[in-house]
């Protein structure tokens, strides 16, 4: 199929890596080959305009599971307890990890002034739901925990992630209201994977997309519930009761088969009386905003730093 994408996107699609989640071997084995990430597409990096500092730290992971991998990122030049955010990557459940949101967790560190702590969760096909799902909810248990050790405060803790990170940000934003966990303040769904039935109209049209398409989400679900049936905590749409969530910015692009998930989660919170904004950027397709020059892409980044810093209230 034809795209009408935005035409500053349209020169680097050729530069764009192929995603196909069919054979996790080969794509794993790619995102590890040094040489491989040299001749495709490569990862923005931030330079921070004040020094943040990183360090990672293991922290105590589920019951009966081993410890989780997080890094946290301390801004300088800040007074006072500091919003915290929860981050969590991206990878359709199956790949990624703390350096592919490297860039992203400095800069909201560095432009927000909030003390960020990325989540390296377990994966999905050797860990399905609800592993990686209990992963993020020990890291924001222990964020909240060890606020005064971050120099976090409490009532300023937000969580967020872009694509299964935006997914999984809104299952632990339902995780903890329905256990009577953390306080949250605010959860980022940035282009969020949301719904396993996959029968949405974005869902059943884009089946050729760039970065992101139908037969790369079945391979996504299939692998991340491993045989089980979806509950609402790994498939947040699946969820009856929206009310008394975090606000919630969430944002879709045009031409990405998750567009039309997370427009209805984002219209079902607002019925549900949850402060939310949704915007939707066209000419888009899932991970156009790697492309960082386009006019696009920077408004979209703008806005989620926009809508991070609000939320925090910082």
């Amino acid at each position: 199929m034809s795209y009408a994408i935005d035409p500053e996107l349209q020169p680097w699609l050729a530069m764009l890596p192929a995603i196909s989640l069919e054979d996790m071997s080969v794509i794993r084995a790619a995102m590890a080959d040094p040489a491989a990430r040299a001749q495709g597409f490569q990862l923005p990096v931030y330079e921070p305009a004040s020094p943040v500092s990183v360090e990672e730290k293991l922290i105590p992971g589920p019951a009966g599971a081993p410890d989780v991998r997080v890094r946290v990122y301390t801004p300088s030049g800040h007074n006072g307890p500091l919003p915290g955010y929860v981050n969590i990557h991206g990878g359709g459940f199956v790949i990624g990890d703390l350096d592919q949101d490297e860039s992203l967790a400095t800069r909201i560190a560095d432009q927000i002034g909030a003390v960020v702590v990325s989540v390296d969760y377990r994966l999905a096909p050797e860990h399905p739901y609800p592993a990686g799902l209990e992963d993020c909810y020990a890291a924001l248990e222990w964020t909240t925990a060890k606020a005064s050790e971050l120099r976090i405060d409490p009532s300023r803790i937000g969580i967020g992630g872009i694509s299964a990170g935006g997914g999984l940000s809104a299952a632990l934003a339902l995780l903890a209201r329905d256990r009577g966990g953390p306080a949250i303040c605010f959860q980022y769904l940035g282009i969020p994977e949301l719904d396993d039935r996959l029968e949405t109209p974005s869902m059943t049209k884009f089946v050729d997309t760039p970065m992101w398409n139908r037969p790369n989400a079945v391979y996504s679900w299939q692998y991340y519930l491993g045989g089980q049936p979806a509950d609402q905590y790994a498939a947040p749409s699946r969820a009856e009761d929206l009310s008394g969530l975090p606000p919630a910015y969430v944002d879709v692009c045009e031409f990405d088969p998750l567009r039309d998930e997370g427009m209805i989660y984002a219209h079902r919170l607002i019925q549900a009386g949850v402060r939310t904004e949704l915007h939707h950027f066209p000419g888009t397709f899932h991970g156009s905003g790697l492309v960082e020059a386009a006019a696009v892409s920077r408004r979209m980044s703008g806005e989620m730093i926009d809508a991070i810093r609000r939320g925090l209230k910082a």
